[in-house]
């Protein structure tokens, strides 16, 4: 019963570590595709679609320590039509500025954009409305209605349009791909009748992205309240309080597998106890008081939980290490299950098993009480 009691320890230690590190990673793995285009700090009007702001305002913010660069972003939905077909999409208008780093990691194929009438799209986009790179076959128009309430007699009167042709095609995520295009910022706010310092929002780039909240508040500081600020965490709130949600439901299912697993350590004391019952009795006889018997099978239990417990989380740091180094477990052909280790899911494990094993223990050890001792 004791070894079957350390067994089901060791394996719950593991898969409680293993499947919390494949979590980790996972979760890693998903923010990265989700806020690749997200800026380290936002800013957006307070009430509205869109706030002015000139360009001396967002050159003195970039004067400070914290901000290395800003882009100008119009975002807006549109109609996109080709010949064939149409479609209603997110349309952004970004400015030449735009972060290399976040093109060079999303661009597919072809080209960014380079001057006026020029848009890059999802290649899930461009792929179901049937238009490539430089596709000069295929007349590319963008509409959005016309504001005012003036009597509609055409077309003209009620939809602003602009011709475009597609130089390249990005690739984000699923959603992204099939219901954005990028292009030029002075088309975009021409295309909305905007005027030139009018904007959805600025995205900034940070020194140090890991004080966001600090360059966040010298941000709202300085621009008063006029504005609202928000770092990449706030921007996917939703998507972290679902992955947090999902970790959580995670841990409790495993720790519940791991109670189950402390249920055979119970048991095995008890089996231990009324197997040593003539020992006892000779202890008793000697001397030994009820409480030190009692903590001769607490500390067994502790013991024997300490002893599986770690065992099985070394042995979940050997699997995540080598899932890690050699790939063992592949998602596609190209890309391994991502698994990553944190100090923190180290130490949850270890609190845990350790909280469980002393829980266990005091419970296996309540059988001896001071009745069945006098019964000796």
């Amino acid at each position: 019963m004791s070894k079957l009691a350390v067994i089901g320890l060791i394996i719950g230690s593991a898969a409680l570590f293993v499947v919390l590190s494949g979590f980790n990673g996972l979760k890693e793995y998903t923010l990265a595709f989700s806020s690749i285009v997200d800026p380290d700090i936002r800013l957006i009007p307070k009430e509205g679609k869109t706030f002015t702001i000139n360009d001396s305002t967002l050159n003195d913010i970039l004067s400070l320590d914290d901000f290395l660069s800003f882009s100008k972003v119009v975002e807006e939905r549109v109609f996109i039509s080709t010949k064939a077909n149409g479609d209603i999409i997110t349309a952004k208008g970004v400015s030449k500025n735009y972060p290399k780093k976040t093109i060079d990691s999303i661009l597919y194929d072809g080209d960014w954009i380079s001057g006026q009438n020029q848009i890059v799209s999802g290649w899930s986009l461009a792929n179901s409305l049937s238009y490539g790179n430089y596709d000069y076959s295929q007349s590319l128009k963008l509409y959005v209605p016309k504001p005012g309430n003036k009597q509609i007699l055409s077309e003209q009167d009620a939809f602003k349009k602009i011709d475009v042709v597609n130089v390249g095609r990005f690739e984000i995520n699923e959603a992204l791909d099939f219901s954005s295009i990028f292009l030029n910022l002075d088309d975009m706010q021409n295309l909305l009748s905007y005027s030139s310092d009018q904007f959805s929002y600025i995205d900034f780039l940070l020194n140090d992205p890991s004080r966001s909240e600090e360059s966040k508040n010298i941000l709202q500081q300085k621009l008063g309240g006029a504005f609202q600020v928000k770092t990449k965490k706030e921007l996917n709130e939703t998507l972290y309080k679902m992955l947090n949600t999902e970790e959580a439901a995670v841990y409790l299912i495993f720790t519940l597998v791991l109670i189950i697993a402390l249920f055979n350590l119970i048991s095995s004391i008890i089996m231990m106890v009324l197997e040593k019952k003539n020992n006892l009795k000779t202890l008793y006889s000697s001397g030994a008081t009820h409480k030190q018997i009692k903590n001769i099978f607490y500390y067994q239990g502790l013991v024997t939980t300490l002893l599986g417990g770690f065992t099985g989380l070394l042995l979940g740091v050997l699997l995540v290490w080598c899932q890690k180094t050699f790939s063992l477990f592949m998602l596609t052909p190209g890309l391994a299950y991502p698994v990553k280790f944190e100090g923190a899911t180290f130490l949850i494990v270890s609190v845990t098993i350790l909280l469980l094993g002393v829980i266990a223990s005091k419970v296996s050890s309540r059988v001896i009480t001071k009745s069945f001792i006098g019964s000796f």
